[in-house]
């Protein structure tokens, strides 16, 4: 039984007709998942199956440790959204709930590559000149 109920797909379709460019969705996991690896692996495969725009590329945490490292993923789950390169892009945890609104943008987002910032703010951001680590940590409490 899947996740994702018939209107909700319907609709992601209908969404993802929008989508300009290929977007590569990476989870990484382990051999032995647990519940929550499992989970996000079946709502990003039923994801990714509604638009051929969209990849598919599970990685195992502890076979494939040297590319966890190179995408700077420390936890699991974990899951990487990057079109023409990486974005840095991070989700951990299951990308469900309030979360899943905000993976569907982010996949929209990288297929137009387009970050929907205002061009002044672009600017501003194109000044940064050392890298920045930014985290965006979710709640419903």
């Amino acid at each position: 039984m899947g996740i994702l109920k018939e209107k909700d797909r319907e609709k992601l379709i209908s969404i993802f007709k929008e989508i300009e460019k290929d977007v590569k969705i990476a989870m990484f996991t382990q051999e032995m998942e647990c519940t929550h690896c499992e989970m996000t692996r079946t709502l990003l495969e039923e994801v990714s199956d509604l638009s051929d725009k969209l990849s598919l590329e599970v990685h195992d945490f502890v076979a494939e440790a040297d590319l966890a490292k190179k995408y700077g993923v420390d936890k699991i789950p974990a899951t990487i959204l990057s079109g023409d390169r990486d974005y840095g892009i991070r989700f951990y945890g299951v990308p469900a709930g309030y979360e899943f609104n905000v993976l569907i943008e982010d996949i929209m987002d990288v297929g137009k590559r387009d970050s929907g910032l205002d061009k002044a703010v672009m600017a501003e951001l194109a000044k940064v000149d050392q890298p920045v680590h930014i985290q965006v940590l979710i709640s419903p409490t």
